[in-house]
């Protein structure tokens, strides 16, 4: 065979070869694909759950740590020397101011407080007989002076007599919660010896530090929210009592003291506690967390556009208690979806499954259903 004879033999088989390609891939390939689970999968109608995007009050905090500590405390100790003989401290116990909470031996002081009397009333007769001597010049004005100076000296030993049995006593000097006693009866004590502690508890005072951005923010009876792990579920609502003068030019943060009401006497002296101040109160759309989706280091979620999905990229603030500050990307009413997302395209026909809830006309939200920010995190 010549060699164009092979030419044009390749050059038909070519052909051919060709042809078969084009009609396999318009009437076969073309049509199998159409018919495929992807394909009829693409077309679908994906059912879906939305809600509108709100506008709401959002308040703004700061967060801080800090421990408990009594609004007073004081460490009891006798005020004279001796041997316990009554002692009466329970530890836990509430006590009211005055309670009595042990006594010292106090035979040397009782006899001393009766001679004392004794002495107060001899001067006193003493003098009165010479006021009466007086008026008939039997005694000089001089003598009647130096009585009235002696029962005045014996008014003075009275009184310090008395004072020293009463400090054998040793009493609660305000109405507090009483610590453990580590003195035992019968015990002889000194005035340096703690008997026990004395907490008053009705309120407690919590002193913590914030970076020096926040101190324009900071002012009196500012609302404060404590929480402790030993109360989990529980918020402690308070106030800001005072705020330090000063800025330690080290840390670059400032002391706030907090006080908070303790009716029912579960916070103690010392319990760790994680603090939230309110600081302002600013207007917010806010949607569903669980709308949420990150890809390459975008945030989109998809709106609700009739039929459609509409995919958006957004800018997210602040998040929590399952919900999303959006700052931009989305308006007040927009349909957010929120489940279902998962099978979603921009562009997936769509059908939202139940009415979405609807806002209340000034597009606030009530006490029990506004979102709490993210705290502002201690520098």
């Amino acid at each position: 065979m010549g060699f164009f004879k092979q030419v044009l033999v390749l050059c038909v088989l070519a052909s051919l070869g060709g042809g078969g390609y084009w009609y396999y891939d318009t009437h076969i390939a073309g049509a199998t694909e159409a018919d495929s689970p992807r394909a009829q999968r693409g077309a679908r109608t994906v059912k879906v759950e939305a809600v509108p995007a709100e506008e709401k009050a959002l308040p703004v905090f700061a967060e801080a740590v800090g421990s408990t500590r009594a609004l007073r405390a004081v460490d009891i100790v006798p005020l004279a020397e001796g041997r316990i003989i009554e002692i009466d401290i329970v530890p836990g116990e509430e006590v009211a101011e005055g309670a009595v909470l042990a006594r010292l031996d106090n035979e040397i002081e009782r006899a001393t407080l009766a001679e004392a009397k004794a002495r107060v009333n001899e001067r006193r007769l003493a003098m009165e007989r010479a006021e009466s001597l007086r008026q008939t010049n039997t005694i000089s004005q001089a003598n009647l002076e130096l009585l009235r100076s002696e029962l005045a000296i014996a008014g003075a030993e009275l009184d310090r007599a008395q004072r020293r049995l009463a400090d054998r006593t040793i009493r609660a000097p305000f109405g507090g919660i009483l610590g453990i006693s580590s003195i035992d009866l019968g015990a002889r004590v000194e005035t340096s010896n703690v008997i026990t502690t004395l907490d008053d508890l009705s309120e407690v005072e919590i002193e913590f530090r914030l970076p020096e951005t926040f101190y324009g923010q900071i002012r009196q009876d500012q609302p404060v929210t404590a929480t402790s792990a030993a109360f989990p579920g529980r918020n402690f609502s308070g106030k800001v009592v005072a705020i330090d003068s000063r800025v330690d030019q080290t840390s670059r943060s400032f002391r706030v003291r907090a006080r908070l009401p303790n009716p029912d006497r579960a916070l103690p002296v010392g319990m760790f506690m994680r603090l939230e101040i309110e600081l302002a109160v600013r207007r917010a759309i806010v949607v569903p967390e669980e709308s949420l989706q990150v890809e390459g280091g975008n945030i989109f979620l998809y709106v609700a556009n009739g039929e459609t999905a509409e995919r958006r990229t957004v800018t997210a603030g602040i998040r929590r208690n399952g919900e999303v500050e959006i700052l931009e990307g989305v308006a007040a009413g927009d349909l957010i979806i929120h489940r279902g997302i998962q099978s979603l395209r921009n562009g997936s026909t769509i059908e939202i499954i139940g009415a979405p809830p609807a806002s209340s006309g000034d597009g606030s939200a009530s006490p029990e259903t506004a979102a709490k920010p993210q705290p502002a995190r201690q520098g």
